[in-house]
């Protein structure tokens, strides 16, 4: 039996009700998810090369600005040496030491076009739901779509999609600004958010969709 091909198995999924458009809605707040040195230095354990995906996150993040849209980062920081807080998670991957907050590890890295009004969010575990006040943000924001970037595509970015989902913000995950240590894992996991939890969309479109609001703070 030969493998179903992608477009085999998006036109099965088509057809069976899944990937309708939620689509943007009208204030927006964008999600930088972990853009951090640990993840961005490809010679540390859990780095990776996202360079191309830096600049387009910034483009966003420029835009985001300019409509007066809320920018959040989150980073992954762990104030226990021996990674107590890092619960079961530091039992399955070891290059949970390279975020212990004394460290640069869980810094962001020094390319993005943070600017005053910006905020950040720490977080323990995959999801930037998980255990933070995310929420509480966003609706003091009045946001009601999540725009979300970052690393990476098959953990953190895709655990905060689902949680998006889940909480009733429409998550929107831009293609060009989510990477991954894999490539197969990457492109399983937006095909995944895109049939069932998310739009996946490109970087022009948002950047279109970011241009053409008036301010919304």
């Amino acid at each position: 039996m030969s493998t179903p091909s992608y477009s085999d198995e998006t036109d099965f999924f088509r057809q069976r009700g899944f990937g309708h458009r939620i689509g943007f809605g009208k204030t927006p707040a964008l999600l930088v998810v972990d853009i951090v040195k640990a993840f961005t230095d490809p010679k540390r354990p859990l780095g990776s090369d996202l360079d191309a995906q830096v600049e387009a996150i910034n483009a966003l993040i420029d835009a985001a600005h300019a409509a007066g849209a809320p920018v959040i980062y989150s980073t992954v920081s762990y104030e226990n040496k021996n990674l107590k807080d890092a619960g079961i998670w530091a039992l399955k991957q070891s290059g949970t030491a390279t975020l212990v907050a004394d460290g640069d590890g869980p810094e962001l890295d020094e390319r993005l076009h943070w600017q005053d009004g910006d905020s950040l969010l720490v977080k323990k575990y995959a999801s930037c739901f998980f255990g933070t006040d995310l929420v509480s943000r966003l609706l003091a924001y009045g946001a009601d779509t999540l725009i979300v970037t970052g690393a990476t595509t098959s953990g953190c970015v895709r655990a905060s999609a689902v949680d998006a989902c889940q909480t009733g913000f429409r998550p929107m995950v831009v293609r060009e600004a989510v990477g991954d240590r894999s490539t197969q894992a990457h492109e399983q996991s937006l095909f995944d958010l895109d049939v069932k939890y998310a739009d996946v969309v490109g970087l022009e479109e948002t950047l279109a969709y970011l241009n053409g609001l008036e301010n919304v703070r």
